[in-house]
């Protein structure tokens, strides 16, 4: 297969399908879930389920750009855009670690890497349905904050990328090599509370 993005025939039950596909998805992770199982729960046949995804890889990658796009709006529409810097980055940086330590963001994360090579569009699609639109989002408000006074910031994308380099710290990589198995609320607010204070230091007004 070359670097083409995959066609996905859309239909009558095409909701319905990927609905049964996240419930299964998040339940069992990309390889505990079998085409049975998501077949059973979007109530279709495997025969309905492959006219619309001939593989469970594009399938999965289907719901997880709506899976991104759901996460992306929903911190949109918590997080107050006109409150102080400090708050809104709280607010920002735990959304975006609970999503990103959650099973079904390390899965996502975890197929993106795997397939890199083969299927660059994963990774491609995926993160212009979630991380592109909240930096997108987050840049404006750190401009907002500039001309406010309240942040002193040269580079906006730079900025934005390095508060949720700061969030990922410590927890991230000792989740995906292992060397822990979970997160806790606890350690989501030691590591964006730091990230909070150190983009603080550096940007505040």
């Amino acid at each position: 297969m070359n670097d083409a993005t995959p066609i996905v025939r859309k239909g009558r039950k095409f909701d319905q399908v990927l609905e049964g596909a996240r419930t299964v998805f998040m339940a069992d992770g990309f390889e505990g879930a079998s085409v049975d199982d998501i077949a059973r729960a979007a109530e279709v046949s495997k025969a309905t389920l492959y006219s619309y995804f001939p593989d469970k890889r594009l399938l999965f990658v289907e719901v997880a750009n709506q899976e991104c796009e759901r996460q992306s709006q929903a911190a949109l529409d918590i997080i107050d855009m006109c409150a102080a810097p400090r708050e809104v980055l709280a607010q920002a940086g735990r959304h975006f670690v609970r999503f990103l330590t959650s099973k079904f963001g390390q899965q996502i994360f975890r197929i993106c890497v795997a397939e890199s090579d083969r299927f660059p569009e994963i990774g491609r699609a995926f993160y212009k349905s979630g991380p592109q639109r909240m930096r997108t989002e987050m840049g404006a408000y750190f401009q907002g904050a500039v001309e406010r006074g309240e942040l002193v910031i040269d580079d906006l994308t730079l900025a934005t990328d390095q508060f949720g380099e700061l969030c990922k710290a410590d927890i991230w990589p000792r989740l995906m090599f292992g060397v822990i198995t979970e997160v806790t609320d606890a350690d989501i607010d030691r590591v964006v509370d730091g990230a909070v204070e150190t983009f603080m230091a550096r940007y505040g007004a």
